[in-house]
């Protein structure tokens, strides 16, 4: 099936209205590509990843991370991306991600490479872009619908030589279809909804003081 096997691997809604804050990070869903590049572009199709800054001048310099991870394998590049990045939060990260995937999946099956194109990097937009084209020589259309969403989980957090990793699980109920132009379903079955699991991952330089990601890679899990 095309769409979200358009390729097994893929790096952040529906609703544009609240998705107009900073974000030059790019993402991408199973184009079968998994790298990205190292800037971000601005423009009135971005998700905000980071934290809203602190106002209050009295506030404590280092935020803590949050209790829930401490132990755990996420523990150490957590702390050191909250060491470079005070303001940095797990929660308004992921919930940023969440927000990015919703779009990102709509986007791609609507042929909107507009709203694609200053989310994804150079390399991931350019397979999306090959798909959707794909499809439009074929004088096909695909319908999604995201029936479920879990919220989005950390799936691995890493700090190498100041560059920032963090991948993050999507779990979700889908129903994908393909139509021809007479509007016949050719691939898929509306009928049937299928649990898909992506795997986004997204780098930031913490050396940079912009605080916004960027989707380096996606991967879909069988």
């Amino acid at each position: 099936m095309e769409g979200f096997q358009f390729v097994d691997i893929i790096l952040l809604a529906m609703v544009a209205g609240f998705l107009v804050l900073r974000l030059r990070s790019t993402l991408g869903r199973r184009t079968g590509h998994e790298q990205g590049q190292d800037n971000y572009q601005r423009g009135d199709n971005v998700v905000d990843l980071s934290p809203h800054a602190d106002t209050d001048s009295d506030a404590v310099s280092v935020r803590d991370i949050d209790p829930a991870y401490i132990g755990t394998p996420f523990e150490e590049g957590l702390t050191q991306i909250t060491l470079s990045d005070p303001n940095f939060s797990v929660e308004d990260f992921l919930g940023g991600a969440g927000k990015a995937f919703e779009m990102i999946v709509l986007a791609y099956a609507e042929h909107d490479t507009d709203t694609l194109k200053p989310l994804l990097s150079d390399e991931v937009y350019s397979n999306f872009a090959a798909a959707v084209q794909d499809r439009e020589n074929r004088d096909e259309q695909m319908e999604t619908e995201l029936v479920v969403i879990k919220p989005a989980k950390l799936e691995e957090v890493s700090v190498d030589d100041r560059t920032a990793t963090i991948a993050v699980r999507f779990e979700t109920e889908q129903v994908n279809i393909i139509k021809d132009a007479e509007g016949q379903v050719v691939d898929g079955d509306p009928e049937h909804i299928e649990s898909v699991t992506d795997i986004w991952t997204f780098e930031r330089n913490l050396a940079n003081a912009d605080p916004n990601w960027l989707l380096v890679a996606t991967r879909s899990v069988d």
